[in-house]
């Protein structure tokens, strides 16, 4: 299968006439198992796409990445690890979406750091970072179900990476960023679907007439 080298999907039905980028006073950095990293089905990068100060770190156990660690020291920065509440040892640190706003009318840009891989993964990075368990945890609160069709999911309750940026910049205020993010997301969605069956789409979506519009005005 063909790809575009731009947006990794098949040629067939490319990304790249969709991507918007959006202004958002949050930022996300992605602490992405390696093993995450270069599947075509990744959603994480999907934020990079919209929000342009995402940054991307790989993550590894016995080596963790100095840029990473010298930017959760900078106090420009208050850094808020995404993972859900529901896990024993650390009740003390979890904190509700407001928090995000305090932080911020503080004059310190708040960073959401999700975990970017599978639930697994995701709960391997969160008990083998030290570095994270100085950090408040915000989980996300929501009756949203997950619109993710590439992967097999073990519950609706489990959102993709990109669905859960959306879902919590959406709860803090940053509605454009959030919508703009959840359109991309669902075009990838069709997009990616269509080509696995080898089908060119020749319809636009409501999502992708509203980027077009978006890129457009």
């Amino acid at each position: 299968m063909v790809r575009c080298e731009a947006c990794n999907l098949p040629a067939l039905n490319c990304l790249c006439p969709y991507r918007v980028r959006a202004s958002c006073g949050i930022q996300v950095w992605l602490l992405t198992h390696p093993l995450e990293q270069y599947k075509p089905t990744n959603t994480g990068r999907l934020i990079r796409d919209v929000l342009p100060d995402t940054r991307v770190f790989t993550w590894y156990r016995t080596l963790p990445d100095t840029e990473l660690l010298a930017l959760l020291d900078d106090p420009r920065y208050a850094p808020f690890v995404v993972f859900p509440d529901d896990q024993p040892g650390y009740a003390e640190r979890v904190v509700d979406v407001e928090r995000v706003a305090e932080r911020r009318e503080a004059g310190r840009i708040p960073v959401l750091i999700l975990l970017d891989g599978t639930w697994r993964q995701a709960r391997k990075i969160f008990r083998r970072s030290d570095y994270l368990a100085r950090l408040p945890v915000l989980p996300l609160v929501t009756e949203r179900q997950t619109r993710y069709r590439l992967r097999k999911s073990a519950s609706a309750d489990h959102l993709s990476t990109a669905e859960v940026a959306a879902e919590l910049l959406r709860q803090a205020g940053e509605e454009q960023a959030a919508d703009y993010l959840d359109d991309y997301f669902e075009v990838f969605n069709e997009s990616y679907a269509a080509s696995r069956r080898y089908i060119k789409l020749t319809e636009t979506s409501p999502a992708m007439q509203r980027l077009l519009a978006a890129r457009q005005g």
